[in-house]
């Protein structure tokens, strides 16, 4: 296997986690603790924000829809129905089981959703609307009933309009402007609403992060979140310039995002390294990308797509996209992606905001073992079993004489008395021999 860099990423020393996870740790006891009082401490230090109420009321909602075009409502309707319509097939595929193990034993399971769940939908740098359909039209479309929902205030007016209308046409039964750590432990300790929340979803800082790790076990959660990454796989099939802007378009997620160009063909890489000044300077946030992809930015050239194949896995990045040619042969050969664009006429832009799969998706290599957010993530699979005094009679056999074997006498005896109810005048060995 030859592979060459011919762009290092800037090595960056293993994170040093402690002090977030102290400040963390010491936010969620207080907020345990202290309760709304402390959130509203919090949410004032933090944020600037001391509203007489984070519960927004449907007066406010209706305000913020009135300061938007009807195009703009009409994009976030359309993005809003696309991702709908996607976890509503995801939905309809999952199916309740129910069969005959034996004779007489039927097992099975339902898929039943949380009751309550909590989403985030972040708004520092960005207004991310379309993370509102992603999380709450989500845990709505998977069936659960109460949908709390938070995002940060954005100055002394709140909620960006955008991004409230777009909780609110999702769904959210309750949204409050709150950020932080602070919305996260409001929603986990059922503040404000009398609800605590079974999952939080949604992506968020890294302090949010830490925070729905923390409560990982209270609270079911999404993902492990990190910063945004991008991969693309290119041949001498792509145009350079289109890499080129979808690179800078995922490098203004932030400057520790990384972008990675994996391509067959050195004219290609040499080409869109030229060309990337070019796609980034003109961003109103090129700052942010330039910093990105000088310090997140690798190209990484291969001999062969299997090479080429095997370097994309390796580095199981959160968003793929594949400019090359035979793409159902890419399709069917990569395992680990959050999600994958398949050809040049999408992106992963396309995909953040309405082509309708979900964009909250695993970072940090999680993509070798999970995938993004989905209806599933709302949905409990529960099994269950109902078995006839018949069916006892060849089970509870077996698992005394298993238990006894583990040392386990009372789960033994939970069998014995059953074999000795519905059979009394059977004999039974019951010990193993």
């Amino acid at each position: 296997m030859t592979i060459a860099h011919l762009k290092h990423a800037v090595p960056v020393a293993a994170a040093d986690n402690s002090e977030t996870t102290a400040l963390v740790t010491r936010m969620l006891a207080e907020i345990e603790a202290g309760g709304e009082e402390a959130v509203a401490k919090y949410s004032a230090h933090l944020d600037s924000w001391s509203p007489e109420s984070f519960l927004v009321t449907p007066e406010q909602v209706d305000q913020a829809a009135k300061q938007l075009s009807d195009q703009v409502r009409a994009d976030i309707d359309f993005s809003l129905a696309r991702v709908q319509a996607f976890a509503r097939a995801q939905r309809e595929s999952l199916q309740d089981l129910e069969f005959e193990l034996s004779p007489g034993l039927r097992a099975g399971h339902r898929h039943i959703p949380v009751e309550v769940a909590g989403c985030y939908v972040p708004g520092g740098r960005y207004a991310h609307a379309a993370s509102a359909a992603m999380s709450i039209g989500t845990a709505k479309t998977a069936g659960v009933p109460f949908v709390v929902a938070c995002s940060p205030p954005r100055g002394e007016n709140g909620i960006h309009p955008a991004t409230l209308y777009a909780m609110s046409a999702a769904g959210a039964d309750a949204i409050l402007c709150l950020g932080g750590v602070q919305a996260i432990a409001a929603m986990a300790y059922g503040l404000y609403t009398g609800k605590r929340a079974d999952v939080l979803a949604g992506p968020g800082n890294r302090f949010v992060a830490e925070a729905k790790r923390l409560l990982f076990g209270q609270v079911g959660i999404d993902v492990f979140a990190g910063p945004t990454e991008a991969l693309i796989i290119a041949d001498e099939t792509a145009d350079p310039w289109i890499v080129a802007v979808d690179l800078a378009s995922q490098a203004e997620h932030g400057p520790d995002s990384p972008t990675v160009l994996v391509t067959t063909s050195e004219a290609l890489a040499r080409k869109v390294m030229e060309l990337m000044p070019q796609a980034i300077d003109p961003l109103p946030t090129g700052k942010v990308a330039a910093q990105a992809w000088a310090d997140c930015g690798e190209v990484i050239l291969c001999d062969t797509r299997e090479e080429a194949a095997q370097v994309s896995d390796d580095i199981a990045s959160e968003h793929v996209e594949v400019h090359a040619a035979d793409l159902p042969w890419w399709h069917d050969r990569l395992r680990n992606y959050g999600t994958l664009f398949i050809g040049e006429e999408t992106t992963v832009s396309y995909g953040d905001k309405s082509a309708g799969p979900n964009h909250i998706l695993p970072t940090k290599q999680a993509a070798r073992y999970t995938g993004g957010l989905w209806v599933g993530k709302f949905l409990k699979t529960l099994t269950f079993e109902q078995m006839t005094r018949e069916a006892s009679r060849e089970v509870g056999q077996v698992v005394a004489r298993v238990s006894r074997v583990e040392g386990m006498e009372g789960h033994a005896r939970a069998a014995d008395v059953r074999l000795a109810k519905y059979f009394p005048d059977e004999q039974f060995t019951l010990v193993p021999e």
